[in-house]
């Protein structure tokens, strides 16, 4: 995760994106436009239209086509006049707009504000009120970036003016918006929450959904600083569903940092870490140094968390330099208390004071409660370390009253007011609709009554009235007629529709196929590496010669596997054969990951460990998949979701001691092991070996002929579990003849039965002990088969429900 981290901090701070083909088809229109028109406006527009294209794939080349328009307006509209020397003039002043906005984003402010004043002074020259309106807008939000609110507000509140004059909704809605901005970074929350939900009602009046997103975004902003995570994440979540759907990645960018954060404060490290990591890529593909800036802080702060001061201060280094680089104010002043906090844990106190005092300083000239807050807090700590008792308290006097103003109770009442108040202005438009109905039910009424008091004139009327019917009648056949005829043509366009539909749904559906052919081939792919891990037959029937498998998995890939691995016996000269049937957390592609580290852990446990005692192996199999999955579990230092999958498995092994000598053990985790022994069997004899721990642990089962034997496993699985305790390895000598089976649950637990039960029933354990004594005068060969043929006729129609795993052998 470090490294990942690492690279992310490396990717160059600017990224070129290819332009798109649908992008190049239609540069490549635009400029046939161009070569075939004589036209001094088409080429401007062109021109435009390509140099918007660009803006974001190729900077050098928006900037290039911007110039052309430029140069080639000044000298047009010096010898036009009219309209067209009024449209030279507006595209000179669109391309010096747009100058603007590439410096404002490269952050160089000086130049940006240099291209806004004479972009503004053409839109004076030419009366516009909306381009007036609009730049102020823009040299506004530079200032406001530099934390320079009182200019920033003087330009905002002289766009709102204009765009009221003209009723200009969406404007006014823009204007209540970057007002309430400027509050918000002082501190000053009643009158942003005031702005942003005024902004937020036009907004949604006009469904202008990137100012939607913008406000929301913001009021996150407000429930953040007061600590109401769960308000804040809900108005993040929805602002980011809307730059998603409108496909805005800097709105998407800015989301996910904020977010980010939020997750940071509550101790989330997984969560925080991905929503950063997103944020910095989108940010470093977009070109936006701010953003990055902001995401490394927010990174930084992930490391402290994990006291790794190392990388964290190196990170705050790098965000550092790139808001000193712009210019902004407010990062600067973040970045610069982070590091004193990260000095005042290594102990370098001079550095911590200079820096919280850096940062204090800034956060005081730019009038933001918030940064003082932060500086102060710091700055109080720093103090009380170095022994200085009066500045401490100076510091935490200034931390107390700046928390208290931000936190205030007017403030959280205001908020909730305003929600409030809104909902209301929703319910009382629909309270209006509502009464509006009802007076025209109202008016309808007293119109009928009027119509009945006529009704007696009207009757003297009556032979006029027959003509107007044969009239009213010709109509009415004329207008059935012009009924037909449109139905009939909606009909043709509604053929048409579905034609096209098909042919859409057509193409998707190839389109799937192509899909789902290339998971398949990736699943059978992967199949190949599942069975590469699986015994081969030819190694089972060497060391089980008198033996079967049955293994079914219900998807392409499965959790279930079976083992098989030789270990040397205790008189070393002896081998033991140990095997298992071993069924995995879930099934198919996940079941298939999780064998993978269960079946690397058995192997470990023998290979590495050079253990065969059954119980051992599962103790250390267990201990080695805990520690696998634990490498991406959630912890102090973690940044992801728990991992808490694992196995169940009945594992034996058979060793020969001396002439004709067959000794099992066994150890289970859920899965028992059954042995099927010829009768007579000393049923008493075997329940007092003293390998079993009790009388329960063993359960028998006696048939005509033979008698099953069921040695219960410990109820807890290979993996993490509440009560951990070392598996028991039970022992007992095999006679010949015997017959040991070994097995998951996907047998027992299939559905089926026949047609005429719906839903079908479970196989059962019962019934399973039953079949296996009924066929014991078959050999092994022929009992694999008859498994996997009562097996396939139980099923029948049903849906096989979970991967089988079923092992036979006789001694």
């Amino acid at each position: 995760m470090k490294n990942l981290i690492l690279i992310l901090i490396l990717f160059p701070l600017f990224s070129i994106a290819q332009i798109s083909e649908e992008d190049q088809i239609k540069i490549d229109s635009i400029q046939e436009v161009i070569q075939k028109s004589n036209s001094d406006t088409s080429k401007v527009n062109g021109w435009l239209a390509m140099a918007k294209i660009y803006r974001k794939s190729d900077p050098d080349k928006n900037k290039e086509l911007n110039q052309k328009v430029i140069d080639f307006s000044k000298e047009k509209a010096s010898v036009t006049s009219g309209k067209v020397k009024e449209f030279f003039l507006k595209s000179e002043a669109s391309a010096l707009s747009s100058f603007g906005d590439l410096n404002r984003g490269k952050g160089d402010y000086p130049k940006a504000l240099e291209f806004y004043d004479a972009a503004l002074k053409i839109h004076q020259e030419l009366n516009d009120p909306k381009l007036i309106a609009g730049t102020y807008n823009n040299i506004g939000i530079v200032y406001g970036i530099q934390a320079d609110y009182k200019e920033c507000e003087k330009y905002m509140l002289k766009s709102l003016g204009i765009y009221e004059e003209n009723d200009d909704k969406d404007g006014i809605a823009n204007s209540y918006n970057n007002l309430g901005n400027i509050h918000y970074y002082q501190g000053d929350y009643k009158p942003a929450i005031e702005y942003w939900t005024k902004s937020l009602k036009y907004k949604e009046a006009v469904g202008e959904k990137l100012g939607m997103a913008n406000t929301l975004n913001n009021i996150g902003n407000i429930y953040r600083d007061l600590k109401d995570y769960e308000k804040s994440i809900e108005y993040y979540s929805r602002s980011m569903e809307i730059y998603k759907e409108i496909e805005d990645q800097s709105g998407v960018g800015v989301c996910s940092y904020n977010m980010g954060n939020i997750y940071l404060e509550m101790g989330e490290m997984g969560k925080a870490l991905k929503l950063l990591s997103q944020s910095l890529t989108i940010h470093q593909e977009t070109g936006n140094k701010r953003g990055i800036a902001d995401a490394l802080n927010g990174i930084g702060g992930i490391y402290k968390e994990r006291n790794d001061l190392k990388n964290a201060e190196e990170n705050y280094q790098n965000a550092l330099k790139i808001h000193e680089e712009i210019g902004g104010q407010k990062g600067i002043s973040v970045s610069l208390n982070s590091l004193a906090d990260i000095y005042l844990q290594k102990g370098n106190l001079s550095k911590a004071l200079d820096f919280g005092e850096r940062s204090l300083k800034i956060g005081q000239e730019i009038g933001s409660l918030l940064r003082i807050k932060e500086a102060s807090n710091t700055l109080w700590k720093i103090n009380k370390k170095l022994g200085n008792t009066t500045a401490a308290l100076e510091m935490h006097e200034l931390y107390t009253s700046s928390k208290d103003s931000l936190i205030s109770e007017e403030n959280r009442m205001e908020i909730i007011r305003q929600e409030y108040d809104y909902q209301y202005n929703k319910q009382f438009t629909a309270d209006s609709i509502a009464s509006a109905e009802r007076n025209r039910l109202k008016d309808m009424e007293l119109a009928a009554q009027k119509a009945e008091k006529e009704k007696l004139e009207l009757e003297n009327k009556q032979q006029e009235q027959q003509k107007y019917f044969l009239f009213g009648g010709l109509a009415l056949a004329l207008i059935l007629g012009g009924i037909i005829y449109s139905r009939f043509r909606i009909s043709n366009k509604q053929k048409s529709i579905i034609e096209d539909q098909k042919f859409q749904v057509d193409e998707a559906f190839v389109e799937l196929e192509t899909k789902n052919k290339e998971i398949l081939d990736s699943i059978n792919y992967a199949k190949r590496i599942q069975y590469a891990i699986l015994p081969p037959q030819q190694r089972v029937k060497d060391y089980l010669p008198n033996s079967f498998i049955f293994y079914r998995p219900k998807d392409i890939v499965a959790g279930d596997f079976y083992w098989l691995e030789v270990g040397k016996g205790p008189n070393k000269e002896e081998k033991e054969i140990l095997f298992a049937a071993c069924d995995c957390t879930g099934h198919g592609v996940p079941g298939a990951m999780v064998s993978v580290v269960c079946n690397n852990g058995l192997n470990r446990a023998v290979r590495e460990h050079g253990l065969t005692n059954p119980g051992e192996i599962l103790d250390k199999t267990r201990e080695i998949v805990i520690a696998e999955f634990a490498k991406s579990e959630q912890s102090k230092d973690g940044f992801s979701e728990s991992i808490d999958d694992g196995m169940d498995v009945a594992l034996a092994s058979i060793e020969k001691r001396g002439k004709g000598n067959l000794t099992l053990k066994y150890a289970g985790a859920h899965n028992p092991l059954w042995i099927i022994r010829k009768n007579p069997v000393d049923k008493d004899s075997l329940l007092a070996d003293s390998s079993f721990v009790t009388s329960q642990r063993t359960h028998i089962m006696v048939d005509k002929e033979y008698t099953l034997i069921e040695i219960k496993a410990d109820k807890q699985p290979i993996g993490k579990f509440h009560k951990k305790e070392p598996y028991t390895c039970h022992q007992l000598n095999l006679l010949p003849g015997d017959t040991v089976y070994l097995f998951t649950d996907g047998y027992v637990d299939q559905f089926g039965g026949g047609q005429d039960k719906p839903g079908g029933k479970k196989f059962k354990t019962t019934h399973f002990k039953k079949f296996l004594l009924s066929i014991q005068d078959k050999d092994m060969e022929q009992q694999g088969e008859q498994i996997e043929e009562t097996f396939e006729r139980w099923k029948g129609v049903f849906e096989q429900v979970d991967d089988v795993c079923v092992i036979g052998v006789r001694v």
